[in-house]
């Protein structure tokens, strides 16, 4: 097994509860890592055998382009759209971070981590 991380992914989109969220957007920060068998890939040195970071980045920032109310939402979105269409990954994580969030305060970022593996 290897892992592939993807790490600081910046996103500016418009999720949120409250209305003025969805109207003037926000910043995000996704992280992800995902587990793979990387033996082969080292071996061969061919990308067509192992999980491709540009296509786990488009993924990403196609999910986050659609609003919703919750990041839970998107970041389950993430997930099933990863192991729908790469069989290589057995396990992921992603970390979704909206930053600044209007929740009275001075707070840096809110992030959910949401984690799946592979069901044989």
């Amino acid at each position: 097994m290897g892992i592939i991380k993807v790490e600081n992914i910046r996103v500016f989109a418009y999720h949120g509860c409250l209305k003025e969220e969805t109207k003037i957007g926000s910043d995000y920060r996704v992280d992800l890592k995902v587990e793979a068998s990387l033996q082969t890939s080292a071996i061969t040195d061919k990308l067509s055998d192992t999980v491709d970071y540009v296509f786990l980045n488009r993924v990403i920032k196609e999910e986050m382009g659609i609003a919703s109310h919750l990041l839970e939402t998107v970041a389950k979105r993430i997930l099933n759209r990863i192991f729908n269409e790469d069989q290589m990954v057995t396990k992921a994580t992603v970390w979704v971070s909206k930053l600044n969030p209007p929740i009275g305060g001075d707070v840096e970022r809110v992030t959910i981590k949401m984690t799946q593996k592979r069901k044989n």
